[in-house]
This record gives C-alpha cells, structure tokens and sequence, in this order.
C-alpha cells in the first residue's frame, strides 16, 4: 500500500518508466482463452477456471497465469490486472497491481524480464499427480499422469491444442525485453 500512497498512478502506470515503451501486443481472442481456461496449457487453465468458479486462486498459480499473460502472449499486465480485479475475491487495488507489474517486470522490486515461468515444468514440479488440474478441466480427467502435463504429445480428444509454443513465446518475450533492457 505504501506504493500506492507514494505512486497514485500505480495501477496505471509502469513503475520503471522504460516499461511505457514496451511493445505489448494486443490479441483479444487470445486474451479470452486465457479468461476462460482454454490455452492448452492444462496447469494455466486449470487456475482460470478456479478463479472463475471460486474468485480464488492460489499464488503459485497466479504466478504462473501471469507470467503466461504478459511473457508468452506478450499481453499488457493491465489486461490480467483489471481480469483479476474483476474476479478475485481478495482482490486489493495495491496488491492487485503491484504483482501484475511485479510478474511484467516493470515493479518497483520487479521479478527478473528473463524469468518466464515454463507452465509444463511448473505443472510437474507443483502438480505431479494431475490431482488440481483434474479437478478444475475435467476433460483431462481420465487422462493418466504421464500424459496430463502435456496432453497435446499424446492423441487426447477434447481438450484445446496449446495457443502457442512455449519455447518460441520465451524468445520472443526476451527479443520484446531486450529492446527497453537498460
């Protein structure tokens, strides 16, 4: 909260100026897949469709939902922010923005531009047994745990192809990075 008192402009505005050069891209019907849980990546879209169900999500998951957000689909941290201010049951207007500015990489005490979450690693590593992912996208429900983490490797049925690569998304994220990295 401190930010915001000595920052009004916070929740609109990057905290490192650099950050107002940033080449965000803007793909609305992307942007709705990940509202609505259906990028393909199970780990991410289990998370958005507890938040739509439960106006809940835990940090983890909001870390890696973020980082989804503004690193691999390059979309502006205000589109996640106003999404989860719109339906977190904690939200907080100084929480809310600080960690979206924190997950872009344009906070005050910003997490590292090259640190892009990998949602399949984070899924194993957080979610090994597929028990949450499960619970929230029951299209992958009698998928075996070998295959939950990355059901497009496999032949699943009725379940979204992921809406992009990770891999290519990550260098791209860093080739957007490096143009205002000063």
């Amino acid at each position: 909260n401190s930010l915001l008192s000595h920052s009004p402009t916070f929740p609109t505005e990057p905290f490192q100026e650099k950050f107002a050069d940033f080449p965000w891209t803007e793909d609305d019907a992307s942007l709705e897949k990940w509202r609505k849980g259906e990028t393909g990546y199970p780990i991410v879209d289990a998370a958005m469709r507890e938040l739509w169900e439960t106006g809940y999500m835990h940090n983890r998951c909001r870390m890696v939902v973020g980082s989804f957000l503004v690193k691999n689909m390059l979309l502006h941290w205000h589109e996640g922010e106003k999404w989860f201010w719109d339906t977190l049951i904690d939200a907080d207007l100084a929480n809310n923005s600080a960690s979206w500015q924190w997950i872009a990489g344009c906070g005050a005490d910003a997490a590292p531009y090259f640190r892009i979450f990998n949602p399949v690693l984070q899924s194993k590593r957080f979610d090994p047994d597929g028990d949450y992912i499960r619970k929230w996208v029951p299209e992958l429900k009698d998928v075996p745990n070998k295959h939950i983490h990355e059901p497009w490797e496999h032949d699943i049925k009725g379940y979204p192809k992921p809406i992009l690569d990770h891999g290519e998304s990550r260098d791209r994220a860093l080739a957007a990075y490096e143009k205002i990295k000063g």
